[in-house]
């Protein structure tokens, strides 16, 4: 039986191993990236309903919305260029802003952003935003959630499906949903990894570029974010380290980010 499994389990990552625009880096994920996009409906309908949207005449949802139509189409262009546009397809993109003091921004499976009130003065500005979003948006067409959920999937389930698990354990999966996309509750956040950030960084660079942002306003962007560390860290700094090393490499690909742009 558990030779059975092993041959399983090997035929499945070998046919769920895919290439990571950009970085190139081989990912493997066990999910239907479609079933995950319908699960995030709900969740972020869900969610909505529980937050109080800021009208689009405030000035602060001006700017996520200004910046989240920049960036749609910047990524899709850039995707598109590189034959990789299978990465958003069927992406509905939507951008709200919500009353939450907690400083954390997300971006679902299906292009749902939804930035906090609480990171808007960090942000600063439009350009501020962006970079925050092109990161966001960056771990979404890098199917990060994909690759974390499959993890803990294989782990606990041993690599069961989507509908299994929701069978199986429904509590358990929207749980491991709402930590695997970064949703800040009471619940946290699983962490990326740092091979997820720095692909997350990377990419959100290019986008920003795509987008006619100067990407060089992440430096201080993230130095502005590790500065509000304290005793308890804004939930966006509990998954997303921010320190000098992380800095220097955002400020390294900068020119590898501008190229990029360059060559549309």
């Amino acid at each position: 039986m558990n030779k059975l499994l092993s041959i399983f389990l090997t035929a499945t990552l070998l046919v769920s191993c895919a290439t990571v625009p950009i970085t190139g880096r081989r990912q493997v994920n066990l999910l239907n990236e479609q079933n995950l996009m319908s699960m995030s409906l709900t969740q972020y309908n869900g969610f909505l309903e529980q937050h109080n949207t800021v009208p689009d005449y405030d000035k602060r949802t001006k700017m996520v919305k200004n910046a989240g139509e920049k960036l749609k189409v910047a990524c899709e262009q850039f995707l598109k260029s590189q034959g990789k546009s299978s990465r958003v397809k069927g992406f509905e993109w939507e951008f709200n802003l919500v009353e939450d003091e907690t400083v954390n921004a997300w971006c679902m499976p299906g292009g749902k952003v939804v930035f906090y009130t609480g990171i808007m003065p960090i942000c600063q500005d439009e350009t501020g935003v962006a970079v925050v979003m092109s990161h966001e948006i960056a771990h979404a067409v890098a199917r990060h959630g994909n690759e974390r959920m499959s993890q803990q999937l294989l782990v606990q389930l041993g690599g069961a499906t989507l509908s299994v698990a929701m069978n199986e354990k429904p509590g358990y999966t929207r749980d491991l949903f709402m930590l695997s996309y970064g949703l800040g509750s009471q619940l946290g956040t699983l962490a990326y990894s740092r091979a997820h950030e720095s692909e997350a960084d990377k990419m959100g660079l290019v986008f920003m570029e795509y987008a006619g942002y100067n990407s060089e306003a992440a430096v201080d962007f993230w130095k502005r974010m590790s500065e509000q560390g304290g005793q308890k860290p804004p939930e966006l700094l509990s998954t997303h380290p921010s320190d000098e090393k992380r800095i220097n490499d955002i400020r390294e690909y900068i020119p590898v980010a501008k190229s990029y742009a360059k060559k549309k």
